[in-house]
C-alpha cells in the first residue's frame, strides 16, 4: 500500500527527532567509540544508536516498505532493483562533523518511489533545526514554516562549499563567477548544504566530490519541493536505487544560468 505522506509526516519527523536524541546523548557523553569502516569512513556509537531507533520505528509505521540504510546490511542490486518504493536512511550524516563537535550533522530519512525521493526529513539535533518536504505538499523548516529557494539575478552570489570536501573544481567555479559578481562562500557540513539553497540562504551548491545516495535523498526532496533543482552537470536528475549507490557530481540551484556555468566548469575540471 502506498504510504499517506500527509498522515505520516508528523510521525517521520518525530522519528528523526528521536534518532537525534539518541545521537545527542552520545555527543554529550563524549565516548564516541570511533572505528574505521572498510571504505575508510568513520563509524561511531551514535551512528548505530540512531540507526536502531529509525529502523524500529519505520518497521512499525510501514512494515511493508523495505529500508536501505548506510549502517545496515545492504541487499545486492538483484534483490532490491524491483522495489517500487523504499526508505533510504543516513542515521548520522556528517560523522566527521560529529567527531569535530561542530554541530553540523544530521539525521536523513527519505522515501523513494521509483528512482525519485518523494519525502524527506533532515534533522540537525545539535542545532535544533529540522527541514522536511513531501511531493505535492511543499518544503518546510520546522513544523509548518514554508520555505522557497531564492532566484538569483544580480548582486552578491551566495555559494555553498563543503566544509570537509571543497576542492579544485569549486575553486575554479568561484574564480569564474567572481568575474561578474562578488561571491560569498557559505560553509556548512552534511546535507544542510542542500537545505541552505532550499531555504533561500544560498543560490548555488556545486558538489564535485563523492557522495552516496543516502547522503542526498532527503535533502534533495527538500530542495526540489522548495523550487530548486538537483541535477548532474549533464542535466539529468539524481537517480536512486542504482546498482552502485555512489552519486555522480551534482549542482543545486534555482537558477538555470548558474547551473549552466557550474556545469561547464565542473565538466572541465573533474
Amino acid at each position: 500500500m502506498k504510504p499517506n505522506l500527509t498522515a505520516l509526516a508528523p510521525e517521520l519527523i518525530t522519528t528523526a527527532e528521536a534518532a537525534g536524541r539518541a545521537i545527542m546523548k552520545i555527543y554529550e557523553d563524549g565516548d564516541f567509540g570511533v572505528v574505521t569502516k572498510a571504505d575508510d569512513s568513520p563509524l561511531t556509537r551514535a551512528d548505530l544508536a540512531s540507526n536502531g531507533v529509525i529502523l524500529e520505528r519505520l518497521q512499525r509505521l510501514t512494515p511493508d516498505v523495505p529500508v536501505l540504510s548506510e549502517e545496515a546490511k545492504h541487499l545486492p542490486y538483484e534483490a532490491r532493483n524491483h522495489w517500487a518504493r523504499f526508505w533510504l536512511v543516513d542515521p548520522l550524516d556528517g560523522t566527521k562533523e560529529f567527531i569535530k563537535r561542530n554541530g553540523e550533522f544530521t539525521v536523513n530519512i527519505a522515501l523513494i518511489e521509483g528512482n525519485t525521493p518523494v519525502f524527506g526529513v533532515v534533522h540537525a539535533p545539535a542545532l535544533g533545526l529540522t527541514y522536511w518536504a513531501a511531493a505535492g505538499i511543499g518544503a518546510f523548516r520546522g513544523t509548518d514554516t514554508r520555505i522557497e529557494a531564492a532566484p538569483y539575478e544580480s548582486g552578491t552570489l551566495k555559494l555553498v562549499a563543503s566544509r570537509s570536501h571543497a576542492g579544485a573544481a569549486t575553486e575554479a567555479l568561484v574564480a569564474e563567477l567572481e568575474q561578474d559578481a562578488p561571491v560569498e562562500l557559505v560553509s556548512i557540513g552534511s546535507s544542510l548544504k542542500l537545505c541552505l539553497v532550499a531555504d533561500g540562504q544560498a543560490h548555488l551548491y556545486p558538489r564535485f566530490g563523492p557522495t552516496m545516495e543516502w547522503d542526498t535523498a532527503a535533502a534533495q526532496c527538500v530542495a526540489e519541493q522548495a523550487g530548486a533543482f538537483v541535477r548532474e552537470p549533464g542535466g539529468g536528475a539524481l537517480q536512486y536505487n542504482k546498482e552502485t549507490l555512489l552519486n555522480p557530481h551534482f549542482i543545486v540551484s534555482r537558477s538555470e544560468a548558474l547551473f549552466a556555468r557550474a556545469s561547464v566548469v565542473g565538466q572541465k575540471t573533474t
